[in-house]
């Protein structure tokens, strides 16, 4: 081998060893029920798919898992959390509640379990937006805020926005829900870059 190849094979490889190794996605776990999962929509339009596309687009490298299971009460969540929530995980978004109100599982009891799930995510250092609904009880703000989580109201009014049963959402309502929630999102994104 000749001097100069040699040395042009030594250069490679000094560049290749210092430069930085590029960063990994951040890891976002979509956590809830049958409005998570995207129930009577595909795959690609339920919002966990539609905010991950949203935010590949402004130039964020994401990858969102959809952990929604449909009927799934906050008892439930809690029970699988561990399943749900890998290793590495570096946002969650929480979205429980109406099936607990569905179930007359009291408000209380709803309560002390979402607690438990932001608690139990804040103590792995994993950042948290929850989602809930205006009024009580499915209004979780306060639950929110003790726990230095995010938290956005899902309110869509009936009609056009709902899937063909008339209750859950159909792909137009999830293009809205995360419309309102993408600042909120790369709040959190731009923390976990930061660290």
């Amino acid at each position: 081998m000749t001097l100069p190849r040699i040395a042009l094979l030594a250069s490679i490889a000094i560049f290749l060893t210092s430069a930085p190794a590029s960063a990994r996605p951040i890891h976002i776990v979509a956590f809830g029920d049958s409005s998570t999962a995207g129930y009577l929509v595909a795959h690609r339009d339920a919002y966990p798919a539609q905010l991950q596309v949203a935010l590949r687009n402004k130039g964020y490298d994401v990858v969102i898992d959809n952990a929604g299971i449909t009927g799934d009460t906050t008892a439930g969540a809690l029970r699988r959390f561990d399943q749900a929530i890998p290793p590495g995980t570096d946002i969650a978004i929480v979205e429980f509640g109406s099936n607990d109100l569905s179930l007359q599982v009291p408000a209380q009891r709803m309560r002390a379990n979402l607690n438990e799930i932001v608690r139990s995510l804040r103590a792995r250092s994993i950042e948290v937006l929850v989602i809930g609904s205006s009024g009580p009880p499915l209004d979780f703000s306060d639950l929110a805020h003790a726990h230095d989580a995010l938290y956005a109201h899902w309110d869509l009014p009936p009609g056009k926005y709902r899937a063909r049963d008339g209750n859950h959402i159909n792909a137009r309502g999830y293009a809205i829900l995360v419309a309102r929630m993408l600042p909120q999102i790369e709040t959190l994104v731009k923390r976990i870059a930061s660290k």
